[in-house]
C-alpha cells in the first residue's frame, strides 16, 4: 500500500510542475510544446517506476534510465529549436527535474520531493517577476550580491575560530560573523528601500531605511527639513519611524548571538520602540499634503565598509574586556555609553557575545546594550535638533527623551524579575 501512496504523489508532483508549464505555454499550438500536463505527470511517474526497479536489479540501473531519458528529451528540444527558433531551455531543465523527483519520491525522500516540487513550481512561475528584478538591478548592486557573498561563503569558512591576543578575546571567525550579520540585515534594509520606494510613502522609506541606518537617515532627513520647512513634520516622522525600527532590530541581531538577553531587554526596549513608533504616527497623521522625501543610501556590502565595522567590533571588544578586568562592570557601561554616541551593534554583538562565555554577566550585557540604545536614541534627537532647527528637532527630541524616561523606569521595574538587576 505504501508503494501505492509513493507513485501517487509522484504523479502529483509531477501533474503540480506541469500544471505552471501547461498554464504558461497555454496559447501554443497543440504538438509544438516539449511537455504539458499530462506529459510531466507521466515524466515524474517513470521517473518513480525506475527507481523501483532499480531497487531490484541494481541503481546503475536508474543512472542509464535517466540518461536515456536525458538524450531523449534533447532530440526533442532541438527538433522544437528547429521549428519554432526558441531557443528556451526551462522546459527541459524542468522535465529532467520532474523525473528525478518521481525517483526520489519512490526512494523514500517524499518529504524532500514535495519540498522541491513546490520550489520549483514557484520558481518557474515567478519568471516575470524574477527577470523584472534582474531587468532592475544596478551594476553596483549586483556587485554587492557578489561582496556579501564573497564575506560570508568564502571569507567566513576560511577564518580561525579561536580566541587570539589580550585575554583571548579576538576570535577572527566570530568577529567576521557579526561583520556578514549586520552586512546581511543592512543589505536587507537597503534593498526594501529599492523595491519599495520613497514613492510609496515615508512610511515604507523609513522603515526600510532603519534596516541600514537609522542615523544616516536622520542625518540626510534633518537636512532635507532645514530647506523645506513645508515638510517637516513628514520628514520628522520618518526619523521617528527608521529611529523606531532600530528597536527590534537590536533585539534581533542580539538574539541571534545570544537569545537569553533578549528576555532582559524585551519589555524595556520593547516599550520604547512603542513609544517612538507612536510619536512618529502621531506626527504622520498630522502632516498634511506634503512631498515625501527622497532617502538616499549607501550600498551597505561595501567591503571597506566591513572592515572598517569588523575592525571597530574588535576595538570595542578589546576595550570592553580591557576596561571590565580594570574596573569591573562600570568599565563595561562607559563604553557602551560612549560606543552608543555612534553605533549600538558592535557594542550590543560584543556584550551578547561576552554574556554568552559568561553566566554571570548576563545582567550587565543586559544594561549595557540598553545604555547604548538609550544614547544613540538622544544623539539621534539631538541631531535632528542641531541640524534641522529648533522648530524640527523638538518635537522629536521631545518623544525619544520620552522613550528614554519609560525605557529607564520599566528596566528598573522588569528587574524584579530579573535576578541581579533589581540591585542596580
Amino acid at each position: 500500500m505504501e508503494l501505492f501512496e509513493q507513485l501517487g504523489l509522484a504523479l502529483a508532483l509531477g501533474l503540480l510542475v506541469g500544471l505552471e508549464r501547461g498554464w504558461q505555454e497555454r496559447h501554443a499550438e497543440e504538438g509544438t510544446r516539449i511537455a504539458g500536463l499530462r506529459t510531466f505527470g507521466l515524466i515524474s511517474l517513470l521517473g518513480g517506476l525506475c527507481a523501483l526497479l532499480a531497487e531490484q536489479v541494481g541503481s546503475i540501473l536508474l543512472g542509464f534510465t535517466f540518461l536515456a531519458f536525458a538524450l531523449l528529451v534533447f532530440v526533442s528540444y532541438f527538433d522544437s529549436v528547429r521549428r519554432s527558433g526558441d531557443r528556451g531551455m526551462t522546459t527541459v531543465v524542468a522535465t529532467l527535474v520532474t523525473f528525478a523527483l518521481g525517483a526520489l519520491t519512490v526512494m523514500g525522500y517524499e518529504t524532500v520531493a514535495a519540498a522541491v516540487a513546490v520550489v520549483v513550481t514557484i520558481l518557474l512561475g515567478l519568471k516575470p517577476v524574477l527577470h523584472g528584478w534582474v531587468a532592475r538591478l544596478r551594476q553596483e548592486e549586483l556587485y554587492a550580491v557578489y561582496k556579501l557573498l564573497l564575506i560570508s561563503v568564502v571569507l567566513l569558512p576560511v577564518l580561525p575560530n579561536q580566541g587570539f591576543g589580550p585575554w583571548q578575546t579576538l576570535n577572527p571567525y566570530e568577529i567576521w560573523w557579526m561583520v556578514v550579520l549586520i552586512a546581511g540585515v543592512s543589505f536587507i534594509g537597503y534593498f526594501a528601500v529599492r523595491i519599495g520606494g520613497a514613492g510609496r510613502g515615508v512610511l515604507v522609506t523609513a522603515l526600510s531605511a532603519g534596516l541600514v541606518s537609522s542615523t544616516a537617515l536622520t542625518l540626510n532627513f534633518s537636512r532635507v527639513a532645514r530647506a523645506n520647512p513645508q515638510g517637516q513634520r513628514l520628514l520628522g516622522a520618518g526619523i521617528a519611524f527608521a529611529a523606531a525600527t532600530m528597536f527590534p532590530r537590536l533585539l534581533l541581531v542580539v538574539g541571534i548571538i545570544y537569545p537569553p538577553v533578549v528576555f532582559y531587554l524585551l519589555f524595556p526596549v520593547g516599550l520604547m520602540g512603542a513609544i517612538v513608533f507612536g510619536g512618529g504616527y502621531w506626527l504622520w497623521r498630522g502632516a498634511k499634503r506634503q512631498t515625501t522625501p527622497h532617502v538616499t543610501l549607501e550600498n551597505p556590502c561595501d567591503l571597506g565598509m566591513a572592515v572598517k565595522f569588523g575592525g571597530l567590533l574588535a576595538l570595542v571588544m578589546l576595550a570592553s574586556r580591557a576596561l571590565k578586568e580594570w574596573f569591573g562592570d562600570i568599565g563595561l557601561y562607559v563604553v557602551a555609553g560612549i560606543s552608543g554616541i555612534s553605533d549600538v551593534d558592535a557594542i550590543s554583538l560584543t556584550l551578547a557575545r561576552m554574556a554568552q562565555d559568561e553566566a554571570e554577566a548576563l545582567t550587565v550585557a543586559a544594561i549595557g546594550i540598553f545604555l547604548a540604545a538609550m544614547v544613540n536614541t538622544l544623539v539621534k534627537g539631538g541631531l535632528a535638533w542641531g541640524i534641522g532647527g529648533a522648530r524640527f528637532g523638538l518635537p522629536i527630541l521631545g518623544i525619544f527623551l520620552l522613550s528614554v524616561v519609560m525605557g529607564g523606569s520599566s528596566l528598573l521595574l522588569w528587574g524584579g524579575n530579573i535576578p541581579g538587576l533589581e540591585q542596580v
